[in-house]
């Protein structure tokens, strides 16, 4: 239905001018319009239907080459004045901004359908939620918006006829990487996304609303978006402490997010909710205390190394109405990716639509991938059997403790807690990790990436920073922050924990020590467990083991303190005072 909304409409009207679509379609959520969608996607090649017995509702699609993950060098916040944008985002005034992707997206929708996608970030009606509408060429973009958002007439129902709404543009163009930008203009609340595919890119209420220009808006109304998971962790008695926890991307997030109990911990009868593995809203209540919800409604996982030992409740998620991105088709009509389950296929169609067979060298002198390193799976959220019954309640989860954590060999140790608020912020705004598959870049390289929000912060770091403290100050009741590193390895570059299931034991020691329940060892960094206080019940981690897990070595911690000096110089004047007073007592701490 279209809508009743004068300043919708009149956008609507004049993107479609632009663009010179031959039809527009106003997108209504229905099953039936979702299947209509589908059959032509795979007239079109866009999408190919995959084995329905063995995995019903599913389809297969693949991007172009040079699309397959996120491109942040192409990714721009346009705003009046430079200094907003901040010193780790890329920058482009709005003028030139709408001037250089107006001249990409005119006529980009020539001989093609616009398809009119209103959706709610967060529960319809909730006082978290915000509603958002994207403008697409793409029926991939539309299918992937029904699961990750919530979409279709009853979002224009309760956007009413004069409601607040995210304009949000995009185009497929001609998937040229030259011809690529991804803008957001947080002053206009505006989103324009052309010449990409890949969903990071291009599902708008995503990485672009839902972090970028909520984390502007979040500021400006006194809350929080934050890249985090939200899990529950509920024990026999029924008491349930949430956890929100921030990771860059490909970091075992939404294995986390999914965790299956250890054999070892089983018998302490947890239970484990997950409400979200990617983004939390976060608001103060009257009483103090910090709430969540989930803005999204589905996933957007990364497939390889997803499996039944690193993931046993994603692998369940997805055997039904998921759609596959740039993943091994095998000759049965089913996909594999690398490190999944299964016999690695004779042969296949590989990610880019060849043929495929294990062990072919490519040019680079390296075995062929069947599956992209970044490819994805998008899958309802209820499909999950460790979903909360809470992932759709409008007024959210409340917050017990918040943990920041990345992908380090070395200096971080397995787990640590911050001394307060303020330290939490300053523990978060040092985080580092190395580079993964859904980030351009050189992998392996260490980049700081404070909160995980490099990428997504709508605005100046050092703002963004500040906020944070901001926030503190609210809370009557704040929630405890930590660190933790499940990537720690030995000189043989091994993994000294072995991380997933086994992740709770730590779980479990946070939840305790946000209760007051166990005492701690204080180190320069920070509260570090006594480890008789982790249970490691069915572990045998070798001698010496647990305590190179919980070591803080003050050569790595001097090298550490000089990055963070070179990062901080980054902000100028503009870094809180907060943070260079907890690096200086950090400092003192180590001369001790």
């Amino acid at each position: 239905m279209e809508a009743k909304h004068e300043v919708l409409n009149n956008w609507v009207n004049e993107m479609a001018k632009m663009c010179n679509p031959d039809r527009i379609v106003w997108i209504n959520g229905s099953m039936a319009e979702k299947e209509k969608l589908e059959k032509e996607a795979f007239q079109t090649g866009e999408l190919t239907l995959l084995n329905q017995e063995k995995l019903p509702g599913c389809v297969l699609h693949r991007t172009a080459i040079n699309d397959v993950a996120r491109t942040e060098n192409l990714t721009f916040i346009c705003t009046s004045k430079k200094e907003d944008a901040g010193p780790t985002n890329n920058w482009m005034s709005p003028e030139e901004g709408y001037k250089k992707a107006g001249d990409i997206f005119k006529n980009s929708m020539s001989g093609r359908t616009m398809y009119v996608i209103p959706f709610s970030m967060g529960p319809i009606g909730s006082p978290f939620s915000k509603i958002g509408v994207e403008l697409t060429d793409s029926i991939y973009v539309v299918l992937n918006m029904i699961i990750v958002t919530r979409a279709g007439d009853e979002v224009l129902k309760n956007l009413g006829t004069n409601g607040e709404f995210t304009k949000c543009l995009h185009s497929k163009a001609d998937l040229d990487i030259n011809r690529r930008l991804i803008l957001h203009f947080p002053e206009d609340n505006t989103i324009w996304s052309v010449g990409s595919g890949y969903g990071g890119n291009v599902l708008l209420g995503k990485k672009c609303l839902a972090l970028r220009i909520a984390s502007y808006i979040g500021r400006n109304e006194g809350w929080m978006a934050e890249h985090m998971l939200i899990l529950g962790i509920e024990k026999p008695s029924g008491e349930t402490n949430y956890i929100a926890a921030a990771f860059p991307s490909a970091c075992g997030k939404t294995n986390l997010a999914m965790l299956v109990p250890p054999e070892g911990l089983k018998i302490k009868g947890y239970k484990i909710l997950t409400v979200g593995d990617d983004i939390a809203w976060m608001r103060v209540k009257e009483d103090g205390s910090l709430w969540a919800i989930n803005p999204e409604s589905g996933f957007f996982g990364v497939a390889p190394g997803t499996n039944m030992k690193s993931n046993p409740n994603a692998v369940a998620t997805i055997q039904k109405n998921t759609i596959f991105t740039n993943v091994l088709l095998k000759n049965d009509g089913t996909v594999w990716w690398e490190n999944g389950d299964g016999p690695i296929p004779e042969e296949g169609i590989d990610w880019m639509g060849n043929p495929w067979k294990p062990g072919v060298i490519g040019e680079d002198g390296k075995p062929k991938k069947g599956a992209n390193p970044n490819s994805r799976f998008t899958a309802p959220l209820t499909q999950c059997p460790s979903i909360s019954p809470y992932f759709d309640d409008p007024e959210g989860v409340p917050i017990t403790a918040i943990i920041f954590g990345g992908r380090r060999t070395s200096v971080a140790p397995l787990v640590y807690q911050s001394f307060n608020w303020e330290h939490g912020v300053f523990v978060g705004s040092i985080m580092a990790s190395e580079i993964t598959a859904a980030q351009y870049g050189a992998q392996g390289v260490v980049r700081r990436d404070p909160m995980a929000m490099l990428p997504f912060c709508g605005y100046n770091m050092a703002d963004y920073f500040s906020h944070w403290f901001e926030m503190g100050k609210k809370m009557k009741n704040a929630p405890k922050i930590f660190h933790v590193n499940w990537f720690k390895t030995d000189e043989n570059g091994k993994f000294l924990w072995p991380g997933y299931g086994d992740n709770l034991r730590v779980l479990e020691w946070i939840i305790d020590r946000s209760n007051g329940n166990i005492g701690v060892v204080e180190s320069p960094i920070g509260y570090l467990p006594d480890k008789e206080d982790l249970d490691l019940t069915g572990l045998d981690l070798g001698n010496g083991v647990i305590e190179k897990l919980l070591d803080v070595s003050k050569v790595e911690w001097e090298k550490e303190i000089k990055d963070i000096r070179e990062f901080y110089n980054k902000f100028g004047d503009k870094l809180p005072v907060e943070l260079e007073k907890e690096l200086n007592n950090l400092i003192k701490r180590f001369a001790r």
